[in-house]
Formats: C-alpha cells, sequence, structure tokens
C-alpha cells in the first residue's frame, strides 16, 4: 500500500454518481471463477487477478476519459498492487496522475467514476489525486508513500507520466537513501516490538510481524537504494511461500487477514497441500527465518555503509594513522580474535592467512570467537567455511578442539544466540549436527512454550551458561542443555528418544563413555526433578528412592538440577517461579543425602500440631466448620522466573503482575460425605489456586471424627477473601443451600463467551504404580479450569476411596494433579479397586 494519509479506503456500496453505470459485469465474475479455479498456483494465481484487475480499471479510465475529453492522465497501481502481486482479499493502492493542465472538475468526476465501481465490488481502495510533483512531495513528508511509489506501474493513459513518476521517485529514493534508511530501520524494530517474530508465535501476523512480509517489502527497498542488498539465498522463495499462505487464509475466511489463527490452521494447510497444521507453521517459519536473517545481515551493512559516509576518506585515513602510526591495512583495522579469526568493521570474519579447506573445526572455532566477543559473525566467512566443510567435513569423533569450541560457543550467554541462527540459516548446525533437522522450526503448540524447538534447546543453553559455576562440569550441563529436547517429532516419549540420540551424538562429539551415559542420563530425566517435586509426596521414602535410582550419583543430580532450572527457565514466564525452585531444592537436598548414604530424615510427625488440635476441638464442639489462613508473600527466585505458580483460571487469562501471595488456610470440618468437594469448590468459587492439600482425621473429644485440610492456596488476582466468607460459602455448600456445580458451571459458561474456543485434548486419568508404598497414587491430567480439583474430589467421593494428600501442578492451560488416596481401612487400593477409581474420575471430567 501507499499508506498516503489522503483518502483512505471507502465504504462498499456508497453509491456513485448519477450517471455512474453499474460495475462491470464481466470482471467480478471473471474474478470469481479464478478465485474459485484450484488450478493455479499461489504466484500464478496473483498475477493472473492483477492482470484482470488491470484490464478492468484500464478500461474505465480509457472509457471516461475519452468521453470527458480528458488528456494528460495516467493511472498506476503502487504497493502491492504495484509489484502485481493481489491476494484474494488485497486492496487496490491506485494514484490517478494528471499533468495539472485538466479541468478540476472533470477530473474529479473521472476519479469518481474509477473509485465507485471499486467500491462497489466491496473492495478495498487505498487512492489519491495527483501530479508527479505532489506525488513527490508527499513521498518526501511520508516514508510509506514512498516506499509505495518505488513500485509504481502503469496501468493505463499516458505512459510518460508514469515513467517520469517512476524515475523520479527511484532519483528521490536513492538520494534521500543515507537519511530514510534509518528512518525505515526504527519502523521495522518498532513493529517487531509491536508484532513480535514470527517465527515464534502460535497465531502470527503474516504481514507484520519480524521476519513478514512487510520485512520483505523493506529489503527491496534497501536494495533499490544502491547502499546494501540482502542476502538473496531462499529470500524470493521465502517471500513467495508467504504470500501463498496469506492467499490460502484470505480464501479460507473470506475476509481480509494477514492474522494466522489457531481455528483456521487446518484449513489453510489441507488448501495448501501440507499433512498438518504443524508442517504449515514450519513452512510459515522457516520462511520468516530466511526474512529475518536477511534483515539482520541486511541492516548490520547498511549500518556500516553509512558509518563509512558519515567520515570523509581523507579524514578517516588521518584517524587511522594518529591512532596506529601507520597507514593500516587496506579494508579497515583488523583486530586477532581466535586462530584466523580476526575483528573487522564490527564483524567476526575470517583471517587472510585463514585456509578453512584445511581446517575443518576453524567454523566452530570463529563462530566461538564471535559470541564470546558479543560480535555478528560475517555471513561471507560462514559461506567459506560451509563450502568447505561439504569438501572436508570434520572427522569422527570429533577432534577435542572441536569439542572445546562447541561448547564455548554454548557458554557464551545470550551472543550465543545471533551466531548460532546465523549458523543455522546458512546450513552448518544442520551439516555438523544432523539430528539437528528433525527439531528446526518445530512449533510447539503449548502456550507454555515461547520458542520452537530449537530456539528452546539454544535458550537453555544460554540459560544454562550463567548456572556454570554451580557445578564440577560445565560441558556435560551444556552439551545436555543443548539436546534435552532432541527426541522431540519423533514417536513415542521424546526423553526416551533423546536419550538414545544424545548417546550417539555425545559419542560422536568425542565425548568419553562415561561422560557418554551422564549426558544420555540428563536428557532422558530432563523433567524428573520438576514433575516429581511438585506431582508427588517428598515425605515418602519411594519418592526420594525412585529419583536416586534414576539419577545414580550425586555429581549427576547436581547436573540435572541445573538443567532443570535452565530447561524451565528457557520455557517461558509460567515454567518456573519460586514454589517450584523450593519445591526442586528440596527434593534434591533430600536425594543427595540419600545417595551419600546419610540416614534418612525423620517422617513427617502423623499427628496434628497444637493449631490443629485446638480447630479440630472447636469444630467438634461447635458442629460446624473452623478456618485459620495464615498469609506469606511468595520470595523471588531471583532468576527472572515469572509469578509463583499458575492459575487455576482458564487459559488466556494471563498471569498476575506480582507474585501470588502464599495462604496456608486450614479447615477443621466434621466429617460427613463431600467435605473434600465442598472445600475445593469453594476455594475455586473464591478463585484461590490450590497447590497442595492434605488430609487428617482426629477425634479430640471423642464424639465422632474431624476432618483436618490443610490447603497450600494462592489468589489467582487480587485480594484475598476473608475468612468469614470461605466459612460462610463451605456452610452454604455443606447443607446444600450453596450449588456448588452450578455456580462452577455459571463461570465456566462466562469465561466460554469471553474468549474464543480452545480445541483441548481429551484428559487423562492413570494409576502411577510404584510410586508409593503407602498409598495409591492416581495421577490427572486435564485442561486446567475453575473447579477442576472439586470434580475430581465428587468423583473420588463417588468411588468410595479416602483422599491423603494432593499435589497440584499447573503450566499454563495444562493441569497435572496427583492424588495420594487409600480404601477406607487407611491401606493402598487393591489393583482392581486402582483401575475403578480412576475410571471413575476419568468419567467425571469427560
Amino acid at each position: 500500500m501507499t499508506e498516503s494519509a489522503e483518502e483512505t479506503a471507502g465504504p462498499a456500496g456508497v453509491p456513485g454518481p448519477e450517471d455512474e453505470p453499474a460495475p462491470e459485469g464481466g470482471y467480478p465474475a471473471a474474478r470469481l471463477r479464478l478465485l474459485q479455479d484450484p488450478a493455479p498456483t499461489g504466484p500464478d494465481r496473483r498475477a493472473a487477478l492483477a492482470r484482470l484487475t488491470d484490464d478492468w480499471l484500464a478500461g474505465l479510465l480509457t472509457r471516461y476519459a475519452t468521453a470527458a475529453g480528458l488528456s494528460g492522465t495516467a493511472l498506476v497501481a503502487v504497493g502491492g498492487y504495484g509489484r502485481g502481486e493481489l491476494s484474494p482479499r488485497s486492496d487496490l493502492d491506485l494514484v490517478l496522475l494528471h499533468d495539472g493542465r485538466g479541468d478540476p472538475r472533470a477530473l474529479a468526476a473521472l476519479a469518481d467514476h474509477l473509485w465507485y465501481p471499486v467500491w462497489d465490488l466491496g473492495l478495498a481502495l487505498d487512492h489519491s489525486v495527483r501530479t508527479v510533483a505532489e506525488a513527490r512531495k508527499a513521498a518526501r513528508d511520508d516514508l510509506k508513500v514512498q516506499l509505495g511509489l518505488l513500485d509504481a506501474r502503469h496501468l493505463a493513459g499516458d505512459p510518460e507520466l508514469s515513467a517520469g513518476l517512476r524515475t523520479a521517485a527511484y532519483a528521490d529514493w536513492r538520494a534521500s537513501a543515507p537519511r530514510r534508511l534509518p528512518e525505515l530501520h526504527t519502523l521495522c524494530q518498532e513493529r517487531a516490538e509491536r508484532q513480535g517474530e514470527l517465527q515464534y508465535l502460535l497465531e502470527p501476523d503474516l504481514k507484520e510481524a519480524r521476519g513478514g512480509l512487510r520485512d520483505a517489502t523493506a529489503l527491496r527497498a534497501v536494495a533499490a537504494s544502491w547502499l546494501a542488498d540482502a542476502p538473496r539465498g531462499g529470500l524470493e522463495a521465502a517471500r513467495a511461500r508467504l504470500l501463498d499462505t496469506r492467499d490460502a487464509l484470505h480464501l479460507a475466511t473470506g475476509r481480509v487477514t494477514d492474522r494466522l489463527s489457531l481455528q483456521e490452521q487446518d484449513q489453510v494447510a489441507e488448501a495448501l497441500g501440507l499433512p498438518t497444521a504443524d508442517a504449515l507453521l514450519r513452512q510459515v517459519y522457516e520462511s520468516a527465518r530466511t526474512i529475518s536473517y536477511a534483515a539482520d545481515v541486511t541492516w548490520r551493512e547498511v549500518g556500516r555503509v553509512l558509518r563509512a559516509r558519515s567520515v570523509r576518506p581523507v579524514l578517516r585515513g588521518l584517524l587511522t594513522r594518529r591512532a596506529t602510526g601507520t597507514a593500516g591495512p587496506a579494508g579497515g583495522e583488523r583486530s586477532p580474535l581466535a586462530d584466523g579469526v580476526v575483528e573487522l568493521d564490527g564483524e567476526a570474519v575470517l583471517a587472510r592467512t585463514a585456509r578453512p579447506e584445511r581446517d575443518p573445526v576453524l567454523v566452530l572455532r570463529a563462530a566461538a570467537a564471535a559470541a564470546q566477543a558479543g560480535l555478528p559473525l560475517a555471513t561471507h566467512a560462514i559461506r567459506r567455511c560451509a563450502t568447505a566443510h561439504t569438501a572436508r567435513p570434520l572427522p569422527v569423533p570429533w577432534p577435542a578442539e572441536a569439542r572445546e569450541q562447541l561448547v564455548t560457543l554454548l557458554g557464551a550467554g545470550p551472543y550465543t544466540v545471533p551466531v548460532w541462527e546465523a549458523l543455522e540459516a546458512e546450513g552448518i548446525v544442520t551439516a555438523l549436527l544432523p539430528e539437528w533437522e528433525r527439531v528446526r522450526c518445530r512449533p510447539q503448540r503449548n502456550p507454555v512454550h515461547t520458542w520452537t524447538v530449537d530456539r528452546h534447546l539454544v535458550e537453555t543453553a544460554v540459560r544454562a551458561a550463567a548456572l556454570t559455576r554451580r557445578v564440577h562440569r560445565p560441558d556435560l550441563l551444556l552439551t545436555a542443555a543443548l539436546l534435552h529436547d532432541i527426541g522431540k517429532g519423533r514417536p513415542g516419549d521424546h526423553s526416551v528418544a533423546g536419550a538414545d540420540i544424545a548417546r550417539d551424538l555425545a559419542a560422536r562429539l568425542g565425548f568419553g563413555a562415561r561422560d557418554t551415559d551422564v549426558i544420555a542420563t540428563l536428557v532422558r530425566h530432563h523433567l524428573l526433578l520438576v514433575e516429581t517435586a511438585t506431582r508427588r509426596d517428598l515425605d515418602d521414602p519411594e519418592t526420594v528412592g525412585a529419583v536416586a535410582d534414576a539419577v545414580g550419583g550425586t555429581g549427576t543430580l547436581e547436573l540435572l538440577h541445573a538443567l532443570t532450572e535452565a530447561d524451565a527457565l528457557a520455557t517461558g514466564p509460567a515454567a518456573w517461579s519460586a514454589w517450584r525452585a523450593g519445591l526442586v531444592a528440596d527434593l534434591v537436598k533430600r536425594v543427595a543425602a540419600r545417595l551419600a548414604g546419610e540416614p534418612e530424615p525423620e517422617a513427617r510427625a502423623a499427628g496434628p500440631t497444637a493449631e490443629q488440635e485446638r480447630l479440630a476441638i472447636e469444630a467438634g464442639r461447635t458442629g460446624g466448620p473452623v478456618l485459620a489462613l495464615h498469609t506469606r508473600a511468595e520470595a523471588s527466585s531471583g532468576s527472572g522466573s515469572g509469578p509463583a505458580g499458575a492459575g487455576r483460571g482458564p487459559a488466556g487469562d494471563g498471569a498476575p503482575a506480582q507474585e501470588p501471595v502464599g495462604v496456608e488456610l486450614v479447615m477443621a470440618v466434621p466429617d460427613r460425605p463431600g467435605v473434600l468437594p465442598a472445600a475445593a469448590g469453594v476455594l475455586a468459587l473464591h478463585r484461590l489456586t490450590v497447590r497442595a492439600a492434605d488430609l487428617l482425621f482426629l477425634d479430640p473429644l471423642g464424639a465422632g471424627p474431624v476432618l483436618l485440610l490443610s490447603w497450600r492456596v494462592a489468589a489467582e488476582y487480587g485480594s484475598l477473601p476473608e475468612a468469614g466468607r470461605l466459612r460462610a460459602d463451605l456452610v452454604r455448600a455443606l447443607d446444600g443451600s450453596l450449588d456448588v456445580p452450578a455456580r462452577l458451571a455459571e463461570r465456566e459458561r462466562a469465561y466460554a463467551r469471553r474468549s474464543r474456543a480452545v480445541l483441548a485434548p481429551p484428559p487423562r486419568v492413570t494409576v502411577a504404580t510404584g510410586s508409593s508404598r503407602t498409598a495409591t497414587v492416581i495421577e490427572v491430567r486435564a485442561q486446567d479450569a475453575h473447579g477442576l480439583l472439586h470434580r475430581i474430589g465428587r468423583a473420588l467421593e463417588t468411588a468410595g476411596v479416602m483422599v491423603r494428600s494432593a499435589h497440584i501442578s499447573t503450566l499454563g492451560a495444562n493441569a497435572v494433579d496427583t492424588v495420594y488416596v487409600t480404601g477406607t481401612d487407611g491401606e493402598p487400593l487393591t489393583e482392581a479397586a486402582a483401575r475403578e477409581a480412576a475410571s471413575t474420575v476419568q468419567s467425571a471430567l469427560q
């Protein structure tokens, strides 16, 4: 689009002049046939639609200009239409040029005869009426108008007018480029901050996000300035794939949109002949990555050129001689970084004496040196190394220097990311690590994950680099961080598949047999600590013993602890918190003691605390529930993590801005059926997130058992509810005057009206055999929702089992609730009874 400030698109159906005939009958029908024809490819359809529209508009101009006796006019397409790329719902960007000598009223009438037929067809229109001089002035005042004129294309009328505009537009652009290119770069950066990076978004904007069609257009403008040019490899194909995707999106939705929403992805994938929506996203991500990389290289070159032009050559030579006492080498000052690698003009480049064809380690040495120095790795250096690697790859196993340089690259922290992306864009990563191809640009549909699989692996290495002082073998930590999810995209458990891949890969990298075993163990169990800490009873000796058996040694435990934190921090804000960090640290401490042969810590006393006894006595005396709340603020994890714990609200509520307030809530209730689900339902109604729950039976007065429920909860948002309100609602829930299921269902319907429907996988309820000797462990995986624990509790009451404790884990929209249950005799359930209880819960959650 020209994005002119004048006269933006008018509404469809606006009545035209009285003498305006109905829109041409042939064009709408021909346009519809073209859009419904499945035969043309994306580029062919866009070009055919542009030609069809050209002929229609040219006919309009010729007919009415001739009838009015007007000369000295021309109709010019600009922007995307000027490039001959019309998507099914693209707007038309048009300029009616005139020489300034015609009758203004006749000219206005001609414009009406052009614009109204477009509006009558319901097409969006960006239009202006200008002389060449006025168009040039508008371009000087508005960068977006100037960019649109670079694609000016003659449609009808006086071709000399159109040619004059195009020639002037290019001359003006090249003259003003040193001033306007920084402005264009700023616009691109601001847009990226607003829209995010296309290559990582689950619902990307194909046009506005970084790496999208806007950036591709900006690169064309840079090339037209003659100051710099983008890397051409794959760039045009990437842009065409994004255009094809947008075309399919327009046809699927029937509306003007550039956002590839989740609900449209399956249909768009099918239209493009792709097997799945994941295949579609991966193709989009690959295209965006190509454009983003080209933009990075191009803008870096623009900056270098503009810096060089800002100082006159003579003055630049004088400054060099004064600083060094020499005339300086041709091409700028070179500073050594590593063997065969130097810094030149703010980039890491190969030294003149470097011979990558004789030094297969050079590419890793250059990458490590660049990342350590915080410099980009020059594109021409990577390409020379890529060509040499094809002719002479690294030997297998890798020499020690190659492995050390890889570890150095991974340990450079945030500077690792741009260097790794440059290597990946030029095919070096998959040449060195062929297993990388399967995870490259692979989407992760869990909204907890910020990144694609490959970028998540690199981000985990970045996070691990900050933790290397905590471990004795940083090289093993960094390598495991890079490989921990390498099994994703393969059948079965990605941790199991990944361990086998990591074992083979570590051996190929030159690690010894013992180190290879450690790396494979870290990959196999990279989720073990956080899942155990948040879903199992840490006071159960079986829990600690199972982790100790899996880890095998204190050295591996130390590495696994650091990898767990790095992995969670690299996942996203919802994956790590002070609460999770504390649980994991507690588990690690217990497992370390077990591995060191220290005596088992004393089991938690089964008896009640003094406060619990007091509450139980009061509940037994009054015959009603008694509550006590102890508030404490969550401590920050100190590692930049997000809020502690995830809410029991529906997906999309958003995390609170501050750490939620933790609450120890104790309820003492005379035992009766339905206490647990009623209590859980009341907490859900008051928007309290349940993190853990423990149950204990007392009979302090000898008049009947009192159930003590110790909850660990947090407020989802807002202030904490008053204890009096909680108690009043619990009383009502127990006597039946508060219909908890109905109230929760009403809230779910309200949330459903305010948010888009999410197609969630069905819940899964399993019995975790062998997890405890004293209870049966039932694990529930389901879509997070208000009242989930309430429904689980009702189902367990129906199954006739006793709940001993519950452990809650929520990541984004996914909940994993683990419940320790026994029979009425206090013993673990039989195998048949456990299966029946799990089936009851499963049915209740369907």
